[in-house]
């Protein structure tokens, strides 16, 4: 009896443990940025968390049928990919409050910029910088319900 119960015990604390997520979990989900053009899901990969791009206003080129292509990157060879679900954010690790170290692409421009987020307020605060934050511009993003 004293190993059944020990068992179920052992089972039950181990499923809490499993089923807790990290503080940083907290911006998982989907988002819509500041021009309400644009939806991004923010997961996690591994010990990182990225955003690809799910959906978009012109997401697709003036025929209607094709989906447009990334022609404004920097690099060459990626210039034939889709827009559609490519990593607008990635590499961000959580640490303190701050998911930092990571990457932010503008499909627009087709730069990548260093960012960072913070969550404030109920909305994503994220900064893209280059060199250092001070020298960089800011957006939030709401939850999609």
């Amino acid at each position: 009896m004293y190993k059944i119960a020990f068992t179920i015990f052992l089972a039950f604390i181990f499923c809490n443990v499993i089923g807790q997520s990290s503080p940083g979990d907290q911006i998982l989900g989907e988002w819509v940025n500041e021009e309400k053009d644009t939806r991004i899901e923010v997961y996690k990969n591994g010990t990182q968390y990225a955003g690809r791009l799910i959906w978009a206003l012109n997401l697709m080129e003036a025929d209607g049928q094709t989906l447009r292509k990334d022609v404004n990157n920097t690099e060459e060879k990626l210039r034939n990919r889709s827009v559609a679900n490519i990593d607008l954010l990635h590499g961000f690790i959580f640490s303190e409050g701050i998911w930092d170290d990571g990457k932010m692409y503008d499909p627009k421009s087709g730069k990548t910029y260093n960012c960072l987020l913070k969550l404030r307020n109920d909305k994503l605060e994220i900064r893209g910088y280059v060199g250092i934050p001070l020298l960089g511009r800011t957006t939030y993003w709401e939850r999609v319900l």
